[in-house]
């Protein structure tokens, strides 16, 4: 059975096509995911972008002729729509779109059409609750503006609104919202907390709705996996057009998922689940490596965790290809100067990267982004590769904030800015940027050969940031005149480096000089050797440059681990004595799709150091296995073909107490994937206190659902230290704003902020023996004995400085 609704707006000239954007979402969402335009198109509060009464979606009396009929009468567009349509510039007919919806059920659940048949023997369980669940970007009508799109309506009971948007191939707009209402006659909802804590026992409410002319007295059972229901079984005897609330008892035992069905006889039952957090304190450790061979490596698990929490983890990284396309999608969206130096050179070098590692469809397309002649183009992204428009939109960003820090910058800056401006020769604005910059960081080098330096510095960062300015004067060698004066600084810089060569103590600066290409010859295999000798291992086939104390990088921060094992491979690059497959695992293992390695230089160094060690493509499938002792936990197939090429698995680890040993294999076996293996569990909480910092929290000894209840917080703290304070609240217990914002108000607070389980205050520096007290206000939802969860208070500056105070029981009627 078919239902039509009028998705689109518009008529379209005969032997056009019309390209629309179609999306269904729940009653309000709309907007929330589109805003005002959202509210124009349903003709709400903003100027209205058309005007169209609507029919329901289960109305029998809208057919495919009367919804013809309804099109046909819809009111020209208002001069708000662009030029070309009627009622603009250019007199056009709009683009009219008709799209027909199947009636389906999600996971066997609701029927769209309001008269949903009562007399089925048995209800399938609904189970598919999304918001938004028909995304269409591109639909293409026939000749006379048509388009049928066939679709599966999730479980949800609540009305559903359709956006239309559409335009046709001469630039003519419009769209349109209409609705349809997913219900059944009778139905059950249970009404789920987000979360419930291990030991918990809540009173859960459960809500029958009848929506017939006729009384229904019927049985409803409740039952759940993974927690006991106590009441789940009786007779529930609904009004006419009514509903009843009735309530069970849920226990859960240990952390997990749970799943709760509800049942209505035979004309409804549902499935929702919620998750059971541990109650314990969170332990980890992990452990990463290569693929190039089976691994096996020793984890040693609490021997107290509690019943249900320990779990593994592993995560497979991919070779070079895949880190690089996953940079090129995520690198845009990070802030700071170096992750804008390291965008842009990203995106500059991305097609003669991607080239190298056999990618030639998506270097193509982005030559695009580089190409004078072809700079205006709208590349399309790569079926399995990369999404050339996400890089545009990176590079776009990119170019606006260097263009920005460009603008005055110091040498420091400009150092870092100019190899990823110098990496766009034609982009006029980019190419001036980036010959600007180097001029400025060459015009800083001192007499001695030296860049940089000032009060405070020392001689070790003193040559990294030589090493540094090289590298950046160097990268401005398109013009006669760039050239003349890279030779000039490299030859200064090299001998301030030589003369300087008895003060390199630490490989992480050793590493820094020779990937700078600064120095050649003796010099630089003596300081190769001096890397190799500082390079440690790890098991599971690992290697990596640890970074000594007091070490500094150009900025005066201490580099990270990744970073320094980057400039490690960037150094030994060609030494046969080299562990370079170890150190390459270390940065796969180390590899996170959102922040890549942490910071905008370690990213710019790492990426280049896996490029280079990791260029062999991988298989086409990988079967990854992990064993405990010799006994398979967890497996799954690694897809070369995914665009972000991760593989996570994760699996319960029941019995990990004590010394185990695990095994991390790859069949067949790959140098170029890392993996990176974590098990994690819940130990009893203790109080304790470090650092001079003492916190009290004061609970309420029983509260009421829906009635306010207070929370008294105080704390001891050393002065001068800004400090955040976590309370956990129990499942259910919502903060009061009010109480909060009256807090910040007061200048005891900063800022805070709230999530389920939890809020979090930002407290100011306080003085001298100043304690800190603050009540704030929380209303229960949800009655039942509820755990909440442990409280912590920490110095900012010193995030290893926190005292926790254990978790507290309340009781709410």
């Amino acid at each position: 059975m078919k239902r039509t609704i009028i998705a689109g707006v518009v008529g379209l000239l005969s032997g056009f096509f019309l390209l629309a954007f179609l999306m269904l979402f729940a009653g309000d969402t709309a907007r929330s995911a589109f805003g005002a335009s959202a509210s124009a198109l349903a003709g709400e509060s903003e100027p209205q972008l058309m005007r169209k009464s609507l029919k329901n979606f289960g109305d029998d009396s809208v057919g495919s002729a009367d919804a013809q009929a309804e099109m046909d009468a819809v009111p020209a567009p208002t001069a708000a729509m662009a030029p070309g349509m009627e009622g603009g510039s250019g007199g056009m007919e709009a683009p009219r779109l008709r799209s027909t919806l199947k009636k389906g059920r999600g996971g066997g659940g609701a029927e769209v059409d309001s008269n949903a048949d009562a007399a089925r023997e048995a209800a399938p369980s609904r189970s598919w609750f999304p918001e938004t669940f028909l995304f269409e970007p591109l639909v293409v009508t026939d000749a006379s503006g048509a388009a049928t799109v066939p679709v599966r309506v999730p479980d949800r009971l609540t009305r559903w609104r359709v956006l239309a948007l559409a335009h046709s191939r001469s630039g003519a707009q419009a769209g349109a919202v209409t609705g349809f209402a997913g219900t059944l006659p009778t139905y059950v909802d249970p009404v789920l907390p987000p979360f419930l804590r291990a030991g918990d026992s809540a009173r859960l409410p459960v809500q029958v709705v009848n929506t017939t002319e006729s009384a229904v007295e019927t049985a409803l059972k409740v039952e759940a996996q993974g927690a006991t229901v106590e009441g789940g079984s009786r007779t529930v005897r609904v009004p006419a057009r009514g509903s009843v609330v009735e309530y069970v008892t849920v226990k859960v035992e240990g952390p997990g998922p749970v799943a709760v069905r509800a049942t209505l006889g035979s004309a409804d039952a549902v499935v929702r689940d919620f998750d059971v957090w541990p109650t314990g304190r969170p332990v980890a450790q992990s452990r990463g490596g290569t693929l190039a061979a089976p691994r096996s490596l020793s984890l040693t698990g609490p021997v107290d965790a509690q019943p249900g929490s320990e779990r593994v983890r592993l995560l497979v990284y991919p070779g070079a290809l895949g880190v690089l396309r996953s940079e090129l999608t995520s690198a845009g969206a990070r802030e700071g100067t170096g992750d804008v130096a390291y965008a842009l050179l990203l995106a500059g070098r991305a097609s003669e990267l991607l080239a190298a590692l056999g990618e030639t469809q998506s270097a193509e397309a982005l030559k695009t982004l580089t190409s004078a002649k072809r700079r205006e183009a709208a590349p399309q992204p790569v079926e399995g590769g990369v999404d050339v428009e996400a890089v545009r939109t990176a590079l776009s960003q990119a170019t606006q904030r260097a263009l920005r820090a460009g603008r005055a910058p110091d040498v420091a800056t400009a150092a870092l800015l100019a190899e990823g401006a110098l990496a766009h020769p034609n982009n006029p604005v980019l190419a001036r940027l980036g010959e600007r910059l180097a001029a400025t960081v060459a015009a800083a080098q001192l007499p001695d050969g030296t860049c940089q330096g000032g009060d405070g510095w020392t001689l070790q960062r003193l040559l990294v940031a030589t090493a540094d300015c090289t590298q950046a004067v160097n990268a401005a060698v398109g013009t006669p005149e760039g050239k003349r004066r890279a030779a000039l600084f490299s030859a200064r810089a090299t001998g301030a480096l030589e003369r300087n060569r008895s003060h390199v103590t630490d490989g992480y600066t050793a590493a820094a000089l020779v990937a700078s290409g600064a120095v050649t010859g003796t010099l630089r295999d003596d300081l190769r050797a001096q890397v190799r000798g500082a390079v440690k291992s790890r098991e599971a086939g690992a290697a990596y440059l640890p970074v000594e104390a007091g070490v500094v990088d150009a900025s005066g921060s201490t580099p990270s681990e990744a970073e320094a094992t980057a400039l490690a491979v960037l150094a030994l690059e060609g030494d046969a004595q080299a562990p370079l497959a170890d150190l390459g695992a270390s940065l796969l293992a180390g590899y996170q799709p959102a922040s890549g390695w942490g910071s905008g230089r370690a990213n710019r160094l790492a990426l280049r150091a896996v490029v280079a060690l990791f260029r062999e493509p991988l298989p086409a499938s990988v079967r990854v296995v992990l064993e405990r002792d010799g006994q398979v936990v967890t497996e799954g197939t690694f897809d070369a073909k995914a665009l972000r090429e991760l593989l996570a698995l994760e699996a319960p680890a029941a019995g990990s107490g004590g010394a185990h040993t695990w095994t991390v294999r790859a069949e067949p076996a790959v140098p170029g994937l890392g993996f990176s293996l974590a098990l994690a569990a819940a130990v009893p909480w203790k109080a304790e206190s470090q650092g001079g910092l003492e916190l009290a929290v004061t609970g309420p000894t029983e509260a009421k659902v829906g009635q306010p209840a207070e929370v008294v917080l105080q704390a001891s703290t050393p002065s001068g230290l800004a400090l955040e304070l976590r309370h956990g609240l129990p499942a259910g217990v919502q903060v009061d704003p009010a109480s909060l914002d009256a807090l910040v108000a007061e200048g005891k607070v900063t800022s805070w902020d709230s999530e389920d389980g939890a809020v979090t205050l930002q407290l100011p520096p306080r003085g001298a023996g100043e304690p800190f007290q603050a009540r704030l206000r929380v209303i229960p939802t949800l009655a039942g004995t509820l755990r909440g969860g442990a409280s912590s208070l920490k110095v900012l500056s010193r995030p290893d400085l926190v005292s926790y105070v254990p978790p507290t029981i309340w009781a709410v009627r």
